[in-house]
């Protein structure tokens, strides 16, 4: 059956209600799940009618499915909802993806009249480019087939209207975070800005914060987005991330780790659910942002988004051979080690 929002619903704040047929998760990630091929090392991009050789090569899933790896990666009982098809590409995710401790593919689609999702990423050092390929069908669906899974917290994107049961989980008490992508029109339309109010966290980097403001700076972007969403992060590359804490309205930068860097590709996804992991362990902001930086940074060091998201093993190996971090911080990363 399709869900439709709107029905009447026993279940409070926190899903202190569950029905044990369906998933309890700590996450939900809904969005397009793209099969990434990273060509790495390259000296410089190729011109029209030259050839550049790669010397590092990998498959690896991408965008949603980053999110959802690294998530599960770091413990959390993680959904994802999405659609690849059933050719070469979308036959590897699925093994791939099913070989994740934690990640319930429960509601990602096998559509067989879809061309799975494919982007050509060509890396060097800390940029990068795409060549992408998506068929309509591929994109996020609109409508939830069967019963929607309690889920503490709901990330998806925002670049268009949010769907019935997004807004439905919003008002069981679901938090949701939000997040957009580059916008290839070059417009970066307001409209977007108004979805900020339907949802909870806002988390972007540093060029869609200041195109989709007006702004000139990512401080200047960030006050502006404060005052429409509850939360809101920035991601500044290099440069690490800027805040402003919901709770006390103040601002906060945190340093990007320095590391050797391979391949920056996926390392905005891994930062997100990295940030939602210090969520819902109750973290206060300056720790979540050091500990999604961290997990970004861990990221970079080796090719492919998904295939490189840490795990806590990698995480307690980087704080072993790392200084600078607060002793508070550190005590709560910590505590939440398995």
């Amino acid at each position: 059956m399709s869900f439709r929002a709107g029905g009447a619903h026993s279940w409070a704040l926190g899903w202190s209600h569950r029905r044990e047929a369906v998933p309890v998760l700590d996450v939900l990630f809904a969005g397009e799940v793209f099969c990434d091929l990273v060509f790495g090392g390259i000296p410089h991009l190729p011109t029209p009618g030259t050839e550049v050789y790669a010397d590092r090569f990998a498959v690896s899933a991408g965008g949603t499915a980053t999110r959802s790896v690294a998530a599960a990666r770091l413990g959390l009982r993680t959904g994802l909802f999405g659609v690849i098809g059933t050719d070469l590409f979308g036959e590897h995710l699925a093994a791939r993806l099913a070989a994740e401790e934690n990640l319930d593919l429960t509601w990602l689609r096998r559509d067989p009249s879809v061309h799975t999702p494919v982007t050509a990423a060509v890396t060097h050092g800390h940029d990068r480019a795409f060549l992408t390929y998506e068929e309509e069908g591929a994109r996020r669906p609109e409508v939830w087939e069967g019963e929607l899974p309690p889920t503490r917290f709901l990330q998806l994107g925002i670049g268009g209207p949010l769907p019935g049961w997004a807004a439905e989980l919003r008002a069981r008490g679901t938090r949701v975070v939000g997040g957009v992508g580059w916008d290839p029109t070059g417009r970066w339309p307001h409209d977007v800005l108004t979805r900020l109010a339907e949802i909870d966290v806002f988390v972007c980097n540093a060029v869609e914060a200041t195109s989709y403001t007006r702004t000139s700076t990512v401080e200047e972007a960030v006050k502006v987005l404060a005052d429409l969403v509850p939360d809101v992060v920035v991601t500044d590359g290099a440069n690490g991330a800027v805040a402003v804490d919901g709770a006390t309205g103040e601002l906060v930068r945190v340093p990007a780790p320095r590391v050797p860097a391979a391949d920056p590709t996926g390392a905005g996804d891994v930062f997100t659910a990295a940030l939602i992991t210090g969520l819902d362990h109750g973290w206060p902001l300056p720790t979540r942002l050091r500990f999604a930086g961290l997990c970004a940074a861990l990221s970079v060091q080796s090719l492919g988004g998904a295939s490189s998201a840490p795990r806590w093993e990698a995480v307690n190996a980087f704080l072993e051979r790392t200084s600078g971090i607060p002793d508070a911080d550190l005590a709560r990363i910590r505590a939440a080690m398995p």
